[in-house]
């Protein structure tokens, strides 16, 4: 699924001509607490409540205010994966979505992006999920692949992180076919994989708050 795919069409955009009072309004309207601002069709930021509440003016024009995530933008035939990446490097509850000449279409929320990865085939597919620690210099898809298929196992996903400890070495995510994890584990460690986390997938009679927890350790954010 890509971003254009997912615009939240409910979110108006917001014009600098705009006043404070207005955009409160609309964030009660709309159960948000941002909203994007946009001028002459070109994507300025977003303006979120808190920023307003902090102004204590709500005559105040949108124009006058110092807007965040100026930077929270993506093309329309971006891959929803790196929207969620965007929004989390940015720290924004939001992205900005643009044609090829930059005009503003629509904006998508971190909570639709979820959505969108929450059914996607990786996320549905029944499985387990390993985490491995690695040097950067080790890393081969291919090797490791081959070695958790000689279990009669396939990988659905995969994801690289760099370690925040050491930017050498990388947490690597995998999302396998297979609940049984003993003996993939134990195939990687006789090749001198290190497993630092196992999760097996939550089934249906579970808290949802459980599977929300396994949905965020999946993309590490």
């Amino acid at each position: 699924m890509i971003a254009r795919e997912l615009i939240n069409h409910m979110i108006p955009p917001l014009k600098f001509t705009d006043d404070a009072h207005k955009a409160i309004v609309w964030m009660e309207e709309m159960r948000c607490n941002f909203l994007p601002v946009v001028d002459q069709s070109k994507f300025q930021g977003l303006l979120t409540e808190e920023i307003i509440l902090d102004a204590n003016d709500i005559e105040k024009l949108v124009s006058n205010f110092q807007l965040i995530g100026t930077k929270a933008f993506v093309t329309e035939e971006i891959h929803f994966y790196e929207i969620i990446k965007k929004a989390n490097d940015l720290k924004v509850q939001s992205i900005a979505v643009l044609d090829k000449e930059n005009n503003y279409l629509g904006v998508i929320t971190l909570q639709d992006a979820l959505a969108a990865f929450a059914q996607s085939a990786a996320v549905q597919t029944p499985g387990g999920i390993l985490v491995l620690s690695m040097d950067m210099r080790d890393y081969s898809l291919a090797e490791i692949s081959r070695l958790v298929e000689e279990n009669n196992v396939k990988i659905v996903s995969s994801n690289i992180r760099i370690d925040d400890l050491d930017p050498s070495m990388i947490k690597l995510t995998l999302k396998i076919n297979s609940l049984e994890l003993n003996r993939v584990v134990a195939t990687l460690e006789r090749f001198n994989y290190k497993i630092i986390a196992r999760f097996q997938e939550i089934t249906a009679g579970d808290a949802e708050r459980d599977r929300l927890d396994l949905l965020f350790r999946y993309l590490e954010i």
